[in-house]
């Protein structure tokens, strides 16, 4: 007998037929307090050997519907190695064909990050003597909102220049978290001659996880009370947004030198980096400096491109409610948007696994390099 749950730990979808194994009809529930939805992560168990149709129904009502073209869903059945499998996009809805092989089997949006992994992320970093967790707040569900402090007390830290990263604003952007587990593995590295030479001068501030609740209960963009932590940077509250409220108050208190905010985009296959270009008050010399790092970025790691992008002014009146955007205001530094896709990056495509949780690791471990290159430069 067929089976389709998705009760647990970031899991959204809603059965709305599953009599048949080629014609089960399936939603993806909305945000909890918005109309925002596209992430979907659920489990189907006694198909193996089936050939299974599943039709998302309403995929053409998600919040990037553009996102579906050439689109294809992941799946496991460890939970550890996920593949992509045949979908498309026709008359509205997304249509995921696949025969598992096995009796569970679980599909997904992109491979997820569970709260559990994030941490165990946050546990295995502390254990080196580079990093300190420093819990700067709850969530509005109650979830610990933790701050890595990495950096060497063999320098003088009164000197020393703030580099900040920050992941899963947007929940269900999980490639950011898998971003930063590899950019913590090679910081934390001390056989690692790069990561020693930065944390001679830099002082790295990174928050895995910006958005605890909606990852856990499996948003795609908002929080528990569907607020867009990335619309809230100019006015942050402790009723609508104190995930930011209190990362931004970190910010005050310690002071940002380079900013960096790492999100996945729906639309777009290839990995970018959205800088200020478009903002009210940036200087030229931070336009260079940001322009250079993408430069440096693509110079080391050929999964980086630099022809495609958002056009500048995309946020309009919104500009400086985003974070990158008020970072760079309010610090006067270089403050950028790192996207990556759901998709497969089309320059250098994967049939098997497309853009992947490993490929986002190897991303996040390149971003050590054009740091150091912007730190040779101050």
């Amino acid at each position: 007998m067929l089976k389709i749950s998705s009760q647990f730990d970031a899991g959204n979808i809603e059965v709305i037929e599953s009599s048949s194994v080629q014609n089960i009809q399936l939603k993806i529930r909305k945000d909890q307090g918005s109309d925002f939805f596209q992430w979907f992560y659920f489990r189907v168990q006694g198909g193996a050997g089936e050939a299974l149709r599943m039709r998302l129904l309403n995929a053409k009502d998600a919040a990037y519907p553009d996102g579906w073209d050439d689109y294809k869903a992941v799946a496991s059945y460890d939970r550890q190695e996920w593949f992509r499998v045949p979908s498309c996009y026709e008359n509205g809805e997304l249509i995921i064909e696949h025969m598992p092989e096995q009796g569970s089997i679980y599909y997904a949006y992109f491979a997820p990050y569970s709260f559990e992994q994030h941490l165990d992320l946050v546990a295995g970093a502390q254990q080196s003597e580079l990093c300190e967790v420093q819990d700067v707040g709850s969530s509005l569900d109650g979830r610990d909102i933790n701050l890595l402090r990495i950096a060497s007390d063999e320098a003088d830290t009164t000197r020393k220049i703030n580099v900040w990263v920050t992941a899963r604003q947007h929940p269900g952007e999980t490639m950011a978290e898998w971003f930063v587990e590899g950019m913590l593995e090679r910081l934390l590295d001390e056989e690692d001659a790069l990561a020693s030479l930065l944390l001679e001068r830099c002082i790295f501030w990174v928050v895995p996880n910006m958005n605890p609740d909606g990852s856990v209960r499996g948003h795609l963009r908002t929080n528990a009370v569907g607020t867009n932590l990335n619309r809230e940077w100019q006015t942050p509250t402790l009723e609508k947004s104190p995930e930011v409220l209190y990362v931004r108050d970190q910010m005050m208190a310690n002071g940002v030198d380079l900013f960096l905010d790492i999100h996945g985009d729906e639309a777009l296959p290839c990995n970018f980096i959205a800088g200020q270009a478009g903002a009210p008050d940036v200087t030229d010399k931070i336009l260079a400096e940001e322009a250079q790092f993408e430069e440096d970025l693509r110079r080391v790691n050929p999964d980086f491109q630099l022809e495609r992008g958002y056009e500048p002014g995309k946020f309009g009146p919104e500009t400086l409610t985003v974070g990158s955007f008020w970072v760079g205001d309010h610090f006067k530094c270089p403050a950028m948007t790192l996207e990556m896709p759901f998709k497969d990056h089309d320059e250098r495509p994967d049939p098997a696994y497309g853009w992947s949780p490993e490929r986002s690791r190897k991303l996040g471990a390149s971003i050590l390099n054009p740091i150091k290159d912007w730190l040779a430069t101050r």
